[in-house]
């Protein structure tokens, strides 16, 4: 007999999710079932389709702690072609990935698909055909609760959706979760973006602007998946610690192909050794330095004095300097690189001593070109008049060399700016220098100067607020034909060298006419902490709009004034952790090596940032310079006045307390012996 169907709706929707997780199962199943022994031409082809084949079994992953779907769209008429004859509504479940039955049709639809986009977007003023939006509770992967919103019913009372709330207010324990189930009408705007044009986003805390950036490329991915395959996605974050953190989202979402990294590890090219003091730093990534590089990468470009003779059987073929003045002139004055202007030199050498061939009566044709270029006398005169450059030995030599840098910054950089950029003790060479990261931006331009970088299809810029022009300069550079989304807050810039305004960063990035976000409605942060963080808001980032928040948790803050120090930090990490999720523990860096040693000698066993926590794990020991970007449910503060005393001025070290303050999901305790700022007095 043919089971009897349920009349409990919760267990229809559990039946639905029993099914789609077979079906998920048994599409995964087709996929490793492929033979491709008798449709692959050659080994390359083989291999490249079997790759295809394990990234297409690992998206298809049923991740049991992760549901399959999140809500639902009941609509008032059919969206389906097929059906919307017949004049009645069609129901979608709404989910990470694309599931379908046997028959191909739609079991979970993906929530970058367009039928997908009321659930983020309708509301009962504008209800986009949707009858019903329901959202489901989950514990673990079991489907545990469901809630209805009837958009076009004029007397359900519109109230806000605990669901929701839950799931935002969900104990951090891991790594960052995705927030396709909440993601707010303004973010789906954001994320969903056209991906021709580069967006800004100025975030507040908690506003979830590293979430819209990871999902804006899941969606430009799932749009636009053939052009950014053969283009290339980056995600680009302040430090490994917060990379370790986000590395999960995209594949949580079934993308397993977009690289993550730092600007340091961009600029590779030289070994990191050394620190430059602020000043130095500073002027390292000022953009005025990119005009000191291209006058360095062309310092070795001579005119020759003499003629170039090139020989070929018994005949002599002149080139008059004059001549070859006016080629390398030419070059010199077209926009090109370096590189690809000293390729073309030998080809426009060897083009005129054809020219002389044609006219002594000869008919050469390419062959002879190419020959001539390789010809012994005008690889010397290519030598002589626009030598190689080695973009790591020509910083080498700018930093090292007062002359030759007085020669490239003449009019540029005042002689105290030179003095300061030089370093106190000359490099000897590349291997033995002891670079620092702002050298490394600048062989990174040099490198740029004399061979055009490759330009990604799109490039996520976190934590932007803190980049020098010249790192910007380095990252536009990875998207001068792609396009890109900048993500930061200007009121957490902690470097000399934050920017000021995103109008200035997004013209050192190259892309001036990026259209700029503001988030302000925050749904991690609880009101109490923020609005308490936002007091120093004035002083860090005047004319800033202060944030608030979705999430009214009276008792979140808790202001302690200590004498005993060492038992009052203890005290308060058992306290933290008496709560579900997880707790950070946030302090200036010089004091992190003292409380590593208490909470060692007490018992607590604690992690590195972006390490991820467990049961027998969940709290972290978090110096003040790795906290951007990270969040923990509980956090305790250690100390303010010595993290604001950690920096070198106090506008930045009021913006380090300002991120520090920010961390919290559920609750803040701030623990101070000496006299806070007075901004939070």
């Amino acid at each position: 007999m043919p089971a009897t169907p349920t009349t409990d709706p919760l267990q229809r929707e559990r039946d639905h999710l029993a099914a789609s997780r077979s079906a998920l199962r048994a599409m995964r199943e087709d996929v490793e079932s492929l033979d491709i022994r008798n449709v692959t031409g050659t080994w390359v082809s083989a291999v490249i389709l079997q790759n295809q084949i394990e990234a297409r079994i690992a998206a298809l992953a049923d991740l049991s702690d992760t549901p399959l779907f999140f809500g639902r769209l009941d609509y008032l008429h059919a969206v389906s072609e097929e059906l919307s004859e017949g004049g009645g509504g069609e129901s979608f479940y709404i989910g990470r990935r694309h599931v379908h039955d046997a028959d191909g049709d739609p079991m979970v639809i993906d929530w970058r698909a367009p039928v997908s986009q009321p659930f983020y977007r309708a509301s009962r003023a504008e209800p986009m055909d949707v009858e019903r939006r329901r959202r489901f509770g989950y514990t673990g992967g079991e489907l545990t609760a469901y809630e209805d919103e009837h958009l076009t019913d004029p007397s359900e009372a519109d109230t806000a959706s605990a669901l929701l709330a839950a799931e935002i207010e969900k104990p951090r324990v891991g790594p960052m979760r995705d927030i396709v189930a909440t993601i707010q009408p303004e973010q789906d705007e954001i994320v969903r973006s056209d991906i021709t044009g580069t967006i800004c986003v100025q975030g507040a805390p908690g506003t979830g602007k590293t979430a819209v950036g990871l999902h804006r490329v899941a969606y430009l991915l799932y749009a636009h998946r053939e052009r950014l395959a053969r283009t290339g996605t980056l995600v680009i974050g302040p430090n490994n610690a917060f990379l370790s953190y986000i590395e999960q989202v995209l594949p949580a979402l079934g993308e397993l192909e977009v690289a993550q990294a730092t600007v340091q590890q961009l600029v590779a090219h030289v070994e990191v050794r050394g620190e430059d003091d602020p000043e130095a730093a500073r002027l390292k990534g000022d953009a005025r330095m990119a005009e000191v590089l291209r006058r360095a990468v062309r310092a070795g470009i001579t005119l020759p004095t003499e003629p170039c003779v090139v020989v070929r059987g018994s005949r002599r073929w002149r080139v008059p300097a004059y001549e070859l003045a006016e080629i390398i002139e030419e070059l010199k004055g077209r926009d090109i690189r370096y590189g690809a202007a000293r390729d073309a030199l030998p080809q426009r050498i060897a083009h005129a001593v054809l020219l002389k061939m044609e006219q002594g009566g000869e008919a050469p044709d390419d062959r002879v070109q190419d020959a001539v270029a390789r010809n012994s006398a005008v690889k010397a005169v290519v030598k002589e008049c626009w030598p190689a450059v080695d973009p790591a030995k020509l910083v080498l030599r700018l930093l090292s060399e007062p002359e030759f840098l007085a020669e490239c910054a003449e009019g540029v950089l005042t002689a105290e700016e030179q003095q300061a950029v030089l370093w106190p003790k000359p490099g000897r060479s590349v291997k033995t220098a002891r670079w620092t990261p702002a050298d490394a931006v600048l062989v990174d331009e040099a490198t740029d100067l004399v061979q055009r970088t490759p330009s990604l299809g799109h490039v996520v810029l976190d934590e932007a607020q803190d980049l020098s022009p010249m790192q910007y300069r380095a990252v536009g550079r990875r998207c001068t034909t792609g396009s890109a989304t900048v993500l930061g807050d200007l009121a957490q810039g902690t470097t000399p060298w934050a920017t000021a305004s995103w109008p200035d960063a997004l013209h050192h990035l190259g892309k001036p006419d990026a259209h700029v976000e503001e988030l302000t409605k925050g749904f991690r942060v609880p009101e109490e902490v923020i609005a308490y963080a936002s007091r120093l808001l004035p002083a860090i980032a005047p004319g800033l709009a202060p944030a608030t928040s979705v999430r009214d948790a009276p008792g979140s803050l808790v202001i302690r004034p200590v004498t005993a120090w060492e038992d009052a930090v203890l005290d308060a990490c058992r306290e933290a952790l008496k709560n579900e999720g997880s707790t950070g523990l946030i302090a200036a860096d010089a004091r992190i090596p003292r409380l590593a040693e208490l909470l060692t000698a007490a018992g607590l066993p604690f992690l590195s940032p972006g390490t991820e926590t467990s049961t027998e794990a969940r709290l972290t020991l978090v110096p003040a310079s790795l906290a951007k970007g990270l969040e923990y449910d509980y956090v305790v503060l250690d100390e303010p006045a010595a993290v604001i005393a950690g920096e070198p001025d106090e506008r930045t070290g009021l913006r380090r307390l300002y991120v520090a303050l920010t961390r919290a999901v559920s609750g803040l305790t701030v623990l101070h012996g000496e006299p806070l700022p007075e901004q939070l007095r």
